[in-house]
């Protein structure tokens, strides 16, 4: 049997891609491939569940077009299908004159970019939040939470209710682009379609390869670890609390989210990984390091922020250092709060260069379309990026 479209990747963007397929080609036949024995395995599942409103990208940006879009879709979806969501709103705290010049610029963008935005002094940052310190903060109003995975899920019910099959525990060995369709092996089984989109996270440089395409980055894995705060601490912030973010570092700091079932949850510092889905500390693989090792990029990735690199590992391992960094907008915590939480892994594309990809990479045939960088906030995003990858593979029209 050969299908319309071939998606590999059961996390939120392949699945938002497969619906926007259909939105564009309704009763198209789509298979979807997830070598897990679930969907939203990996960086969907791991992720801290949050709305994004878009406040920190370059006015007039795809990015902060895609996230202002993928806000509003991805609420309009949990309404429709009955999946809990809130608007709680985020706050970006400044703690010294450096931060607070800092968070002037950002608030002057996120006006740009069209966001409601609200700028709190130090008082009036002390009464919203008590257990909070800083000389001042932004108010972000649209930002909210959601669980990922039950978006996805809803997803998935929806592709199959519209005709698409999903096959979970499959994972792709070949990729073959021949005479005008693409065929696909898992092991002994096979399948043919008029197009593939891979959508392959953390897998996605290796699916590239496979496919015979040239590629010029690798995919690095990013550990971010969390910590779980003790359920009598669920009520120490009524916002998400984030630290205004440093231009020359690539993420964003250690952050207070609250999640959609009542906890919170402090982080994600970001380490380099030496397996892309090993989520447990110190989790090794040898293939993925080897394949670290032998990729120029990485050095030079490392050699450029040696300084931020090391304090990032350092307070992996130091739990005070990871405390301190908490500490710095949120002097309440202790040690005895920071309590065990699974990590979540990100797949950052990077450059032979050394250079850290923000933006989409795509690589194209006439048949295939690969998704080798989706950049964060991908899961806020997802519906109008799938929409974008649906509309490169079949037109704008």
């Amino acid at each position: 049997m050969t299908h319309d479209v071939i998606i590999i990747g059961g996390g939120i963007v392949g699945l938002a891609t497969a619906l926007a397929v259909l939105e564009k080609r309704p009763g198209a036949g789509i298979l979807l491939l997830e070598k897990e024995a679930g969907l939203a395995r990996h960086q969907t599942g791991h992720n801290s569940g949050v709305i994004h409103a878009g406040i920190y990208y370059a006015p007039g940006s795809l990015k902060a077009r895609l996230c202002r879009e993928g806000a509003e879709a991805i609420t309009v979806f949990c309404a429709e299908h009955a999946i809990p969501f809130e608007t709680c709103g985020k706050l970006v705290v400044a703690t010294d004159a450096l931060e607070a010049s800092r968070m002037d610029a950002l608030f002057e963008r996120a006006q740009t970019n069209g966001i409601a935005v609200e700028k709190l002094d130090a008082a009036e940052l002390r009464r919203r939040e008590p257990a909070i310190e800083g000389v001042g903060a932004i108010l972000v109003h649209a930002t909210g939470i959601v669980d990922y995975k039950a978006v996805c899920a809803a997803m998935a019910a929806e592709l199959t209710r519209q005709g698409g099959t999903i096959e979970l525990g499959t994972e792709v060995t070949a990729i073959q682009e021949k005479d005008g369709l693409v065929t696909v092996a898992a092991g002994e089984r096979r399948w043919t379609a008029a197009k593939l989109i891979a959508c392959a996270g953390l897998q996605s440089d290796r699916l590239a390869r496979l496919a015979g395409l040239a590629i010029e980055h690798r995919i690095v894995p990013f550990r971010g670890e969390y910590y779980r705060l003790p359920p009598a601490r669920n009520t120490i912030v009524r916002h998400l609390i984030y630290p205004v973010p440093d231009p020359a570092l690539p993420f964003l700091g250690i952050h207070l989210t609250r999640m959609i079932d009542g906890s919170v949850t402090v982080g994600p510092n970001a380490v380099l990984g030496l397996a892309r889905e090993g989520y447990p500390k110190l989790s090794v693989d040898l293939r993925d390091m080897i394949d670290l090792a032998t990729f120029p990029g990485l050095w030079r990735l490392l050699a450029a922020n040696i300084g931020s690199g090391t304090q990032e590992l350092a307070n992996s391992l130091w739990k005070r250092g990871y405390l301190a960094a908490c500490r710095k907008y949120c002097p309440a915590l202790t040690l005895d709060d920071l309590r065990p939480m699974e990590a979540g892994i990100r797949a950052q594309a990077v450059m032979a260069d050394g250079r850290l990809e923000h933006d989409f990479l795509f690589l194209q045939t006439e048949h295939m379309l690969h998704v080798c960088n989706a950049p964060s906030p991908a899961a806020t995003s997802s519906i109008p990026i799938g929409r974008m990858i649906a509309d490169r593979c079949f037109g704008a029209g």
